[in-house]
C-alpha cells in the first residue's frame, strides 16, 4: 500500500465503462522511496483535495471497484486521520 496526499481532481470527457460514475484524482506520495510521485487514483471512498490517504494497487486496485477487468490500476481504500507514532 502507498500513502499520498491528494492534490486535484482529474476529468475525462470520456473514459471507459469499468471506471463509469467513479471520480479520478491526482495523488502524491509521501513516504516511502518513491516520494513525491505524482499518480492517477480512482476515488472509491469519497476522499478530497488536500485528505492523505492509503492507496492500492494492481488487482487490489481492480478489486476495489468490484470489476477484475476494470482498466484501474490504483484506488484509494483509506482515508489517514492520524498518523500513529512508534517507539522502538
Amino acid at each position: 500500500m502507498i500513502t499520498a496526499i491528494l492534490i486535484g481532481n482529474l476529468w475525462a470527457t470520456k473514459k471507459t465503462e469499468s471506471l463509469g460514475g467513479h471520480k479520478l484524482m491526482l495523488a502524491k506520495t509521501i513516504g516511502g522511496t518513491n516520494e513525491g510521485q505524482i499518480m492517477v487514483v480512482v476515488d472509491t471512498i469519497g476522499a478530497g483535495i488536500g485528505d492523505r490517504v492509503v492507496i492500492t494497487t494492481g488487482s487490489s486496485a481492480r478489486k476495489m471497484l468490484g470489476n477484475e477487468n476494470s482498466a484501474a490500476d490504483a484506488s484509494i481504500v483509506g482515508i489517514i486521520d492520524e498518523d500513529c507514532k512508534l517507539n522502538f
